[in-house]
């Protein structure tokens, strides 16, 4: 409860205003925003509509990763805080570091919230490692903002996503056997590998997750394929409207045809390097400060395009902090009113 403190909702929203302020400062010319006098208002109720898809794709997704153990008030709730905790948190972190407490607190037992994070991690991983190589094959070259190909910048996101990738790819095969072949073997190994001295200190964390891939290997075993299928559906779902979102606010107030649209999805998945290498809660001020690099071309002008990064951010992190401010007081009057958390298997 201490990282969900007002000081720390209200730092990353201060970093992030700063940053978009200095690129207004930096970037304005009269008449740089005439475009926002002829926004296509489809496209913003289309914004509208994949951000509710989204939530409500989560919502579902969640809700049967969980067995059904949850209602869909329950989901909402997990999904609302889940979301908060995305945005108060290190990107590196990210919301999954609190979800199996969030799912414990709801009544399920800590080893079956593990394995239900678990699940939702390792589909989010494989949705990863399969579009990467879809979005190649769509954008090729223009993966990259070509315009500043010669910059120190961007040949290190370059390498930046290709070790990304590869870590991703490897870290879900390890998953995939711990889960449905050998947990044990994988547990093994992890304690082997953080023996070495650079590692010594992460052994302890290693062991543990070894440990939680074996609680979750028993816990998962005897779902059928119906529920993979249903869980992989949604996190494909979940995943592409979040994807989708830069295309449509963009589309809003510039003429855009399918390649470009397609262009700027495959795109964001380059962005999204940024986000998971950086240290600030959410990404804040990264976030804004890579947006024209990447998408700035598509937009225009700088003014029209940093008018379009507080839009992004808007939709996609500072409404979540508003709604995790809300949610997450009566989560905790609802959840911490019971007698206790159930700990077992």
């Amino acid at each position: 409860m201490q990282r969900f403190s007002p000081s720390r909702i209200l730092l990353p929203v201060a970093i992030g205003l700063a940053v978009v302020g200095f690129m207004f400062w930096r970037s304005y010319k009269p008449g740089d925003l005439a475009p926002l006098a002829n926004a296509k208002w489809e496209w913003l109720l289309v914004t509208l509509l994949v951000l509710l898809a989204r939530d409500a794709g989560y919502v579902y997704r969640i809700r049967h990763i969980a067995e059904r153990e949850l209602t869909y008030r329950q989901s909402l709730d997990v999904i609302m805080i889940w979301e908060f905790a995305s945005c108060v948190l290190p990107s590196a972190v990210g919301g999954t570091a609190v979800a199996s407490f969030i799912l414990n607190k709801e009544g399920i037992p800590l080893g079956k919230s593990l394995a239900y994070v678990m699940v939702t991690a390792l589909l989010d991983n494989l949705y990863y490692v399969l579009m990467v190589p879809l979005v190649v094959l769509i954008a090729g070259k223009g993966l990259y903002p070509h315009e500043a190909l010669q910059s120190t910048f961007i040949a290190s996101l370059r390498y930046a996503f290709i070790i990304s990738y590869v870590g991703v790819t490897a870290y879900a095969g390890l998953m995939l056997y711990a889960l449905f072949v050998n947990p044990r073997s994988v547990r093994r190994f992890l304690v082997r590998l953080f023996s070495l001295p650079v590692l010594r200190r992460w052994q302890r964390s290693a062991y543990r997750h070894g440990q939680e891939m074996v609680e979750a290997s028993a816990q998962l075993r005897g779902n059928g394929a119906g529920y993979w299928w249903r869980a992989s559906l949604s996190t494909a779902f979940v995943w592409t409207a979040r994807y989708a979102i830069i295309g449509c606010l963009i589309a809003a107030f510039v003429p855009m045809d399918t390649n470009e649209f397609l262009f700027i999805f495959a795109r964001n998945i380059t962005y999204k390097v940024i986000l998971l290498v950086a240290i600030t809660p959410g990404g804040a001020g990264i976030a804004e400060g890579a947006f024209p690099t990447f998408f700035g071309k598509f937009i225009g002008t700088a003014t029209l395009t940093s008018f379009m990064v507080l839009l992004y951010r808007v939709v996609t992190y500072y409404l979540y902090l508003v709604l995790g401010s809300i949610f997450l007081p009566r989560w905790v009057a609802r959840v911490f009113s019971r007698p206790h958390v159930v700990l077992g298997k």
